[in-house]
């Protein structure tokens, strides 16, 4: 079973390097938000994983306390991101 963990653990390990390069070359701001997102669900479901693993139930609580976070994350910087898009797009309505 622990093998089979530690697998799918590597697997996740890579899905979350490729995120991480998708969020720095990401051609939008939109596309890095996602990206930032996906790569806090992969964390989440790798320290689950741990949880089961190490047979430790603190772990679960440090999974929920860091899906609090990475939420708050996303949400901050989806504000950022519409806050800066109604900027722009009030400027370029005050140009024409």
């Amino acid at each position: 079973m622990n093998q089979i963990l530690m697998i799918a653990i590597g697997i996740l390990v890579i899905f979350l390097l490729i995120c991480l390069i998708r969020a720095v070359i990401g051609p939008s701001i939109a596309d890095r938000i996602v990206s930032v997102n996906m790569m806090g669900t992969i964390v989440m479901v790798i320290i689950a994983m741990l949880c089961v693993m190490m047979e430790e139930g603190y772990l679960a609580d440090i999974c929920i306390i860091y899906a609090m976070i990475s939420f708050l994350a996303v949400v901050m910087l989806t504000k950022i991101y519409l806050g800066i898009y109604r900027k722009r797009k009030a400027k370029e309505e005050g140009a024409q």
